[in-house]
């Protein structure tokens, strides 16, 4: 009954057709809902795996957190909680949410500023990435899939990501259950390009499989969600 509900839920919005035995997409791979709409989904899982994210920030370290919904909820879960870090982001939401914490230095990557989404792209967002060499990257992505890897909608938001990828020791992913076995338009990496990917969705699905088979550390939080599931 609960996934009769959510195909409903999807074909009301547009996102999706139910068909025999399941459902097809029907949004592009490159359509990104907006940025507020995205704010206000799932917001119960996107807390508690930005909670569990903030656990793999120590102090002193450097940590790159990248543009998206869930990792602005992890700049919230940071804030009073560490010293001496420095947070290196293309996100001015990010940037704007740490930007009076007296414990924690902000570096903005600069570039060109996405209208609706305010990330940064262009190459003057890429270029700090080539001169940095951070402890940890918070990467977000549009989609998580054992074959596809790390995509996003973005085509510019990729190329920043794929940047901060190699300017990091470690990467954590920080994707709701909503992102598995999604694809979309643009490439980031393959799965096994991230340490530590960090979800909602259950243990035993698909995309939580092909993980550890890549030797990615897969860690389960409990949302309200996921336990309705």
């Amino acid at each position: 009954m609960t996934i009769r509900r959510d195909l409903e839920a999807l074909e009301e919005e547009g996102a999706a057709r139910r068909v025999r035995g399941g459902a097809i997409a029907t949004v592009s791979r490159g359509y990104e809902p907006p940025f507020a709409k995205r704010s206000t989904d799932d917001l119960a899982a996107k807390q508690a795996i930005a909670a569990a994210a903030a656990e793999h920030v120590r102090d002193g370290e450097t940590a790159i957190i990248d543009v998206g919904t869930t990792n602005l909820e992890l700049a919230k879960a940071l804030r009073g909680n560490r010293r001496g870090v420095t947070v290196v982001t293309p996100s001015l939401p990010v940037a704007m949410e740490l930007a009076n914490e007296t414990n924690i230095r902000v570096v903005v990557t600069g570039g060109i500023v996405r209208p609706g989404e305010h990330s940064l792209v262009g190459a003057f967002a890429e270029r700090p990435f080539a001169e940095l060499n951070c402890d940890v990257l918070f990467l977000g992505v549009g989609g998580v899939d054992g074959d596809h890897g790390l995509t996003e909608y973005n085509l510019e938001d990729a190329r920043i990501k794929r940047s901060a990828v190699g300017a990091a020791r470690r990467t954590v992913v920080l994707a709701d259950q909503s992102k598995f076995g999604r694809v979309c338009l643009a490439t980031i990496a393959p799965l096994e390009a991230a340490d530590v990917l960090i979800s909602d969705a259950p243990v035993v699905s698909p995309v939580a499989a092909a993980a550890r088979e890549a030797q990615v550390d897969f860690v389960h939080v409990t949302s309200a969600r996921s336990e309705e599931h």
